[in-house]
């Protein structure tokens, strides 16, 4: 009887054909590609699960190492993802997270979910990409496609990425492949999840593109292809920055028309009915998160670089770092309407989360007016469900129980973070005085006196 001949999967898709993304277009297409995520954050972890829910082996490489080590437990190391995301993983048997660079070089694909944080200058850190693109370099294995998923500024992939895997010896489009696919998701929504969010894939050459359309496709319901890795880096910039901008012009619209007495809620849900050409934006105590207020910088500081400007957004920028003052302030005036100074008053901050119903602090506006009642002399405390501790000027503190008790001694409440765990209700009926920069008291019908909007 004649010798079989036949070769287990990933051994076939290899032997296809010799060039670098025939062959790893082969291992896509099987599902024998071994995916590797860099950075299990907010954006790593759900896209892990969409490529494991695909049928790829997945491997998480994360440089927390209590990070590596909860997962390993089964632990959620994020509130705001969906129940049992990790146990399904750990389940599956195609997951598995180390802190081991030297794992890298077992994988087929990288896809890079590292921050991209503002410096002390507030201009573009990439220090986390560097640092992942260079243990990439060192370690990946000839014809592997990297992926840069990270909001950054239009050049990145191919400017920074491709110049540090060129010192290391590595030839972009030849024996690495590199493409910007950039993130979208949206921690808090439950409906949407990384396999149903549509997603942009550039590549920085034409094998780039093909493999990088291949990989997304097998594992995402929806892809749109563009024509470099440049138009999705920019496309993810200016979806945050519209979204930035957006938001100025409504936070600045409530501070002219509560000038006017005229209800900026109200307002806004009259535009609303307009079938067409309105999209609704909601004030409030400024923007957070690890987006919104830093993106718009980015664009910034590339508008510079190229020798343009970007007065629009600079504007929007200046205006929602402002709304954090504008709470202290009518808080302040609040009190005063009561006979009671800011300086010395006991204030609950409700909520520190930068959106409701998440566990993230990132930027939050919250850190800000926390800071500026403090300076003011006000005794500042916080309540929140989902931040059980939060460092404030180099202090831990502590989120506090909210209990009748609790809310009647505070001279005001500000509700500056809305999550559905609050009670409402609760909080109208013993506060003394509530200041509400998200309408949420008056969207329940517990609008009075002494619930006001900021």
């Amino acid at each position: 009887m004649a010798r079989s001949t036949t070769l287990p999967a990933r051994e076939r898709a290899c032997a296809q054909a010799s060039e670098p993304d025939h062959r790893l277009r082969g291992l896509i297409a099987s599902r024998e590609a071994r995916v590797g995520i860099l950075g299990l954050g907010t954006v790593g972890l759900p896209l892990a699960e969409a490529f494991v829910e695909a049928g790829f082996r997945v491997h998480g490489y994360e440089i927390d190492v209590e990070r590596v080590a909860a997962l390993a437990r089964g632990e959620n190391p994020l509130g705001h993802l969906q129940h049992g995301m990790v146990e399904r993983l750990l389940a599956s048997g195609r997951f598995e997270a180390s802190s081991d660079a030297a794992r890298l070089a077992e994988l087929d694909v990288a896809l890079v979910c590292v921050p991209t944080p503002l410096d002390a200058r507030g201009e573009p850190d990439l220090g986390h990409v560097r640092e992942a693109s260079r243990a990439l370099a060192r370690a990946l294995r000839p014809g592997a496609l990297v992926v840069l998923e990270s909001t950054t500024w239009p050049g990145t992939t191919r400017q920074v990425v491709g110049e540090i895997f060129r010192e290391h010896g590595r030839s972009p489009g030849e024996d690495v492949l590199l493409a910007y696919s950039p993130e979208r998701e949206d921690p808090g929504r439950a409906s949407a999840r990384t396999a149903t969010i549509a997603k942009l894939v550039g590549g920085t050459c034409p094998r780039s593109q093909r493999c990088a359309e291949e990989l997304y496709r097998a594992a995402v319901r929806e892809v749109h292809a563009v024509s470099s890795a440049e138009v999705a880096e920019a496309a993810k910039l200016f979806e945050n920055v519209f979204r930035a901008v957006n938001i100025a012009l409504v936070n600045e619209c409530k501070l002219v028309l509560e000038r006017a007495g005229i209800d900026v809620w109200e307002t806004l849900a009259a535009a609303g009915t307009k079938p067409f050409g309105f999209q609704r934006f909601a004030p409030g105590p400024g923007t957070g998160g690890p987006c919104i207020p830093v993106d718009p910088q980015y664009y910034a500081w590339i508008a510079r670089q190229l020798g343009g400007s970007s007065r629009l957004v600079e504007e929007a920028l200046a205006i929602n770092r402002a709304m954090p003052a504008h709470v202290v302030e009518r808080t302040r005036a609040a009190l005063a309407d009561r006979g009671r100074a800011l300086s010395g008053a006991r204030v609950l901050v409700l909520g520190v989360a930068y959106k409701k119903d998440v566990d993230i602090t990132s930027e939050s506006p919250a850190l800000e007016i926390l800071k500026l009642f403090a300076e003011a002399g006000a005794e500042a405390f916080y309540s929140d469900p989902h931040v059980p501790e939060l460092l404030v000027g180099g202090e831990t503190r502590r989120s506090l129980e909210l209990d009748p008790a609790q809310l009647a001694r505070s001279d005001a409440v500000v509700l500056v973070t809305d999550h559905a765990r609050f009670d409402y209700r609760l909080i109208a009926r013993h506060a003394r005085l509530v200041v509400d920069t998200r309408h949420a008291f008056a969207e329940r019908g517990l609008r009075s006196s002494k619930v006001l909007d900021a």
